[in-house]
């Protein structure tokens, strides 16, 4: 069995790797770049569409407000990448949010922003496939019918790749994530020559069509609360930013350092992107609304449910290359590919964060394993199921789904700015060098100002986005707190159960005497093996037992055991309703009842076998009393295999294979992280 799942195995994610290669798949900062900011680059794709969406309401007039959105967008942009630029000094372990908050804020904070991460992550990778799909369905008419299908593909995809190894994946997904930025930009300086330089008039695919204000002459109160639901959903924008911090581990040295350089790339290439694309979307006069077959006119009249409404970027695209076009192709290609490519943000974020989590006991520590190819492999199945999950729920509907989006985010960048605040004051009290409190100082003040204004964003998503579908985005919040402490609960109790105390020896819990009993079906050769070993452990008693269920084969048995002369007693217990298990547990618990000091040694004979069908004709009595005599106290279980024949070659074909690791194979200790030319480039 072994074998027919190693094989598919090391096709699709290659060789396992020494743990001593851990060094040689981190990361240069081409490389981080569009792992850990792809999210954030390629939310320029949707984030400008949304604000103008959500503006449509009261129609085209409300674009206007637009620019005031975009600069509230850009400087909350700067602020979070100016504050985590501190945190990734600060706290370079991988922790990231959680780590920040944890120790300057306690447990319960930490396990908050815990809880809003592992969530938003999971939200990332649906809502980047979903809205991929969706751009690569106006172009192909078959993703679109199928959506749900393609969706779920794409992730598995995804998560091939990513079990693969952070290295290998990263170079997949480099090419497709700066062909987009490069397309992006080559967009915006063309427009702005075409715009400015030769005066050439751009228009897009709808300028011709007019807004139907579902709430026109919108004033007061509602206007502020329509601007600020622009503004929330603008802010989908910032979602991966935080990646990165979790993510300094993945560095090439000096990690601190590339990490913070990474985000102010990341930053500013976002920002330019998302403040040109909707420059240019107002200049060639794009049209989006939420319902567009009933809210888009053309001469007075709706279109209709056959209008497909595209993307605001496909359309500035259109108007700026030309529909068709070449270059407009290769940017439609490149955009539908970079927001399947966004998830791997949450890809290289959630198993990572997973894995602290796991070692902080709670979440279960097979979350802090590494694969065969040094990847957190479990944090990545649990991620792309969860997602999936969400795609078969939601109908990998983009516009659903984000309404779910970014509350988990703004939750643990308010958390993490406030401890940053809390580590600097900590500091401060102990520092005495005037540069470096003038330094701290500084740092303080970013962090404060950030903590503030991600603290009021939070509260504008909750109050404009609560009745939207945010509310799910809380409840999962509250799910996985609740989970992980009930987790942490479990290990902390069995760490005390299992405890030992000050004046506890190693024979305090030494037994009085020791029954050994060596459970026998037939005397053949395995039986004789349990019988010799038995015998080797020298207990007080030493007896065999059998279960008669059938007195020919019993009377066979008894005769085959004087004709021999064994010299170990057996025993033969009746069982008139054929039952083998219950005769067994109750003869032991009789022996425990006696003599409850005493311990009862049971040594069960088993085949070894080597093919996977030999295992559902072999042992099946001896799981179901192993697993039975388990919760008896006082019971040791003691397996004697015989190996058959087929075992044998199943051993040898395995010894072929070079460095062979079974699937699902357990593996404990640290990964060194050193590694092996520490000169290397960076």
């Amino acid at each position: 069995m072994s074998k027919l799942t190693d094989v598919p195995k090391r096709i699709l994610i290659g060789q396992a790797l020494r743990s001593d290669k851990l060094g040689e798949t981190l990361l240069p900062k081409r490389i981080a770049l569009p792992v850990f900011a792809s999210d954030p680059l390629s939310s320029v794709a949707y984030a400008p569409g949304e604000v103008l969406l959500v503006l449509s309401i009261a129609g085209v007039t409300a674009y206007h407000f637009s620019p005031w959105i975009v600069l509230a967008v850009v400087v909350l942009m700067f602020t979070v990448v100016a504050s985590y630029r501190q945190n990734v000094r600060a706290y370079p372990s991988g922790g990231g949010d959680y780590e920040v908050a944890t120790t300057n804020l306690g447990p319960r904070a930490g396990l908050t922003v815990a809880s809003a991460l592992l969530v938003d992550y999971v939200l990332t990778v649906a809502v980047s496939i979903a809205s991929g799909v969706e751009n690569l369905g106006s172009a192909v008419p078959l993703v679109v019918e199928h959506k749900v299908i393609f969706a779920v593909v794409i992730i598995g995809l995804l998560t091939v790749m990513n079990l693969r190894g952070m290295r290998e994946s990263g170079k997949l997904f480099a090419i497709p994530t700066y062909v987009f930025v490069g397309g992006v930009f080559l967009m915006l300086v063309w427009g702005a020559i075409r715009g400015l330089a030769l005066g050439d008039t751009m228009r897009a695919p709808t300028a011709a069509l007019h807004i139907k204000a579902e709430n026109s002459g919108l004033a007061g109160f509602a206007l502020v609360f329509l601007l600020l639901r622009a503004f929330s959903s603008g802010c989908a924008a910032l979602t991966g930013v935080e990646a990165i911090s979790n993510g300094v581990p993945a560095f090439r040295k000096p990690k601190s350092k590339n990490a913070a350089t990474t985000l102010a790339l990341m930053g500013g290439l976002a920002v330019t992107m998302f403040v040109g694309i909707i420059a240019l979307a107002l200049a060639t006069k794009v049209r989006m609304t939420e319902s567009p077959s009933a809210n888009l006119l053309r001469n007075g009249v709706p279109v209709g449910d056959g209008f497909v409404q595209d993307p605001v970027i496909s359309q500035v695209a259109a108007a700026v290359f030309g529909q068709g076009t070449f270059l407009f192709v290769v940017l439609s290609a490149a955009t539908a590919l970079v927001l399947f490519l966004a998830a791997n943000t949450a890809y290289n974020g959630f198993p990572l964060l997973g894995s602290i989590l796991a070692q902080d006991r709670y979440l279960p520590r097979q979350l802090h394993t590494r694969g065969d190819r040094l990847a957190f492999s479990n944090g990545i199945v649990l991620l792309a199921g969860a997602a999936a999950l969400l795609i078969v729920i939601y109908g990998a509907d983009s516009t659903r789904l984000i309404q779910l989006y970014i509350v988990g985010v703004f939750v643990s960048f308010t958390l993490s700015q406030t401890g940053m605040v809390r580590h600097w004051n900590r500091h401060l009290l102990t520092e005495r060098n005037v540069a470096k409190r003038r330094h701290m100082m500084r740092s303080r003040a970013i962090n404060a100002f950030g903590a503030f204004f991600t603290g009021l964003v939070l509260v504008i998503v909750l109050a404009t986005k609560f009745t939207h579908g945010a509310w799910v985005a809380v409840l999962g919040m509250v799910i996985f707190y609740a989970t992980m402490t009930a987790i942490r609960g479990h290990y902390d109790r069995v760490a005390a159960e299992i405890a030992v105390s000050e004046d506890q020896s190693d024979d305090s819990d030494r037994p009085s005497r020791v029954h050994s009993i060596v459970l026998v079906s037939k005397l053949h050769k395995p039986t004789i093996r349990a019988l010799a070993y038995a015998k080797l452990m020298r207990s007080d008693t030493l007896e065999a037992l059998s279960i008669s269920v059938d007195p020919a084969e019993t009377k066979i048995l008894r005769d085959e055991w004087e004709r021999r002369a064994i010299s170990v007693p057996l025993k033969i217990l009746d069982s008139p309703y054929r039952e083998i298990t219950r005769p067994v547990i109750e003869y032991v618990r009789g022996l425990r009842s006696e003599n409850p000091r005493d311990a009862v040694s049971i040594y069960i004979p088993e085949y070894v076998v080597g093919r996977w069908y030999e295992h559902l004709l072999h042992n099946q009595s001896a799981l179901r009393l192993k697993g039975r005599l388990l919760f008896t106290p006082g019971v040791m279980v003691t397996s004697v295999p015989y190996q058959l024949e087929s075992s044998e070659l199943a051993r040898k074909r395995l010894k072929r294979q070079s460095e062979w690791a079974a699937p699902g194979a357990v593996r404990r200790g640290p990964v060194d992280s050193k590694p092996k030319n520490p000169t290397g480039k960076r």
